[in-house]
């Protein structure tokens, strides 16, 4: 699955002023999380259209990356989360972030990350009998 990576400003209203951009644009925000630094952020989030989201932004003057990541999904279930991790530790991948979604019209929740091997990662995960979630299927 994609995600698209939005640069921001750590100042107020920074965060709103993308989602409003979103929202001009048509485009539902499935999962977000922000990660920032003294001088900026990065907003990271899961949207139904990501290159148009990436366009659009653009279009805006904000710095964007689209960048695969892998979406699993896990059961409300305690310990799944780190049995999830567990399979990823075993095979040696590293998870660089980790971040989740929840709102799939009942559906199971999501955990969105991005390892140092994206597609061993998946592998790893199929085989553990863990869903993936691809982009049509949010």
């Amino acid at each position: 699955m994609k995600q698209i990576s939005v640069f921001v400003e750590n100042q107020p209203g920074s965060l709103m002023r993308v989602t409003s951009a979103l929202n001009e644009a048509r485009i539902n925000i499935r999962a977000i999380a922000s990660f920032d630094t003294p001088e900026f952020g990065i907003l990271r989030l899961v949207v139904e259209q990501p290159e148009k989201a990436k366009e659009f932004l653009t279009e805006k003057g904000f710095v964007v990356r689209v960048q695969e990541v892998v979406g699993a999904e896990l059961k409300d279930e305690k310990g799944n989360l780190n049995e999830m991790l567990k399979v990823l530790a075993d095979q040696g991948i590293s998870v660089g972030y980790i971040y989740s979604f929840v709102i799939r019209e009942n559906k199971a929740p999501v955990m969105v990350f991005h390892s140092d091997d994206n597609v061993k990662a998946e592998a790893a995960l199929k085989e553990a009998g863990i869903l993936l979630i691809k982009d049509d299927e949010l």
